[in-house]
């Protein structure tokens, strides 16, 4: 298979737009989760570690670039819109 990926309607992804989306997607993950952190009302001593885990993916790629950044295994479609990155096992 070439490095470029072929969609069922002939639309073809180029790997550069992946890589942009996935850097899209983990920028909006990091912000999201530091906007999270720093919410007022938020105790140190109140339920641990909660965290920001899943997200909706920005909308400036189509659902297509998702559905194969999931299908290489570099995101995880999660249910209802909501996208995480994969669980890294050591």
């Amino acid at each position: 298979m070439t490095e470029d990926t072929i969609q069922e309607s002939g639309e073809v992804l180029s790997p550069e737009v992946l890589k942009r989306a996935l850097k899209a997607f983990k920028k909006r993950l990091k912000l999201t989760a530091l906007d999270e952190d720093s919410r007022l009302g938020k105790g140190a001593f109140s339920g641990g570690p909660q965290g920001v885990c899943a997200i909706q993916p920005p909308n400036q790629y189509p659902p297509e670039v998702w559905a194969e950044l999931c299908r290489q295994g570099k995101l995880r479609n999660i249910g209802h819109g909501l996208y995480e990155l994969p669980r890294q096992t050591n």
